[in-house]
């Protein structure tokens, strides 16, 4: 009797002593959990432009030392009719949308595949917080599991650069997606003529 209550009673110290304090299955009193920004939200045209763009080059993967390479939309990672992903899911073949077209208001442009991969895309991202973002942290391999392996070697990757501009930067309290905010993201002050900022 006292065997079969020793290993129980083991088992729960060794969590324990994992961080879980007096409750063994109950989370570190240390867990840092980042605010939000309040609900603001990130740029669509920043998006649009600098960001989907990444999601469909051709790039490095690592995995466990075999190197290889494929795109974030390819199939296999998080295409969306056949990528195993997750719930980060990219729909490829979207395409641009004229946002100079005054037909294309915010709700029009909310039912278009490219405003699908923002949808998905954000959900990865804590507004004003890249460094607490899986949409960074996965492909960087920090401290979560990316079954897609590493994909950028460090800071300096020009594409994690364009991630962290873009999720560093949500528009203004009380300002949507579409927000004239999001020009300065650009050299020119102009998405249509600006390069994607990143510094």
């Amino acid at each position: 009797m006292t065997r079969r209550l020793a290993a129980p009673l083991f088992v729960a110290s060794l969590l324990a002593a994992c961080g879980g304090g007096d409750n063994p299955f109950g989370n570190p009193p240390t867990i840092d959990n980042p605010l939000g920004t309040g609900g603001r939200k990130l740029s669509f045209v920043y998006f649009q432009k600098c960001v989907n763009p990444v999601f469909l080059k051709l790039l490095p993967i690592n995995q466990n030392g075999q190197l290889s390479s494929n795109t974030c939309a390819g199939s296999g990672c998080h295409d969306n009719a056949s990528g195993t992903g997750g719930a980060f899911r990219v729909l490829p073949a979207a395409a641009a949308v004229d946002l100079a077209n005054a037909a294309n208001t915010p709700d029009v442009v909310r039912t278009s595949d490219m405003y699908k991969n923002f949808y998905s895309s954000q959900g990865e991202a804590i507004p004003g917080d890249p460094q607490g973002s899986r949409l960074v942290n996965k492909p960087l391999l920090r401290n979560v599991l990316h079954g897609g392996g590493l994909i950028f070697e460090g800071a300096g990757d020009e594409n994690l650069k364009l991630l962290e501009y873009w999720i560093s930067r949500p528009m203004p309290q009380g300002q949507d997606e579409f927000s004239s905010a999001a020009n300065a993201m650009f050299s020119t002050g102009d998405p249509a003529t600006g390069s994607c900022n990143t510094l």
